[in-house]
């Protein structure tokens, strides 16, 4: 399994936390570099980037008050690292931690103890001192056509923008 280091600037708004250790085994050098994903064009036309970033420029994230982070999976027997991923908010104190997916969210939190699988956007549980908001996948094989009753994933990217007063 490989995981990135985290990209995290001090005192960040958000941190993004993707998951590390899912299906995939490919190599991967940088956060959300698979093609058709759609992180950084989601992360600009939310007012979040003053430009669409490229995968290759993931090291800028933190010069936008913003982190990037992984959730390590294990899936034999399946677990994942919460208590890491909780004491690096801790460490990191960031307002919001925005899971990239709701699978990523669901993961997180079973792991927590919480029943029921996450929706869309701001929930009301917390993972150290900072609020998860929850958004609708950026993988490039995301295509659904309704997002917990909006038509499209940029709404939901908007939201947390507004929060952040982006």
């Amino acid at each position: 399994m490989q995981v990135l280091p985290d990209l995290v600037p001090d005192e960040p708004l958000v941190v993004f936390c993707g998951l590390a250790g899912a299906a995939s085994t490919k190599h991967r050098d940088h956060y959300y570099e698979t093609p058709g994903n759609s992180f950084y064009e989601s992360l600009h036309l939310s007012g979040l980037s003053p430009r669409r970033l490229q995968p290759h420029e993931d090291h800028l994230v933190p010069e936008l008050g913003l982190g990037l982070t992984d959730l390590v999976g294990h899936w034999d027997p399946r677990w994942v690292e919460i208590d890491d991923l909780a004491a690096k908010c801790e460490r990191w104190q960031p307002e919001w931690l925005a899971f990239t997916s709701k699978g990523v969210a669901h993961e997180a939190s079973r792991a927590m103890g919480r029943r029921g699988r996450p929706g869309l956007g701001v929930q009301d549980w917390y993972v150290g001192p900072a609020q998860v908001y929850v958004l609708p996948g950026v993988s490039g094989a995301n295509q659904r056509h309704d997002y917990d009753g909006r038509p499209n994933r940029l709404s939901w990217w908007r939201d947390l923008a507004m929060i952040c007063g982006a």
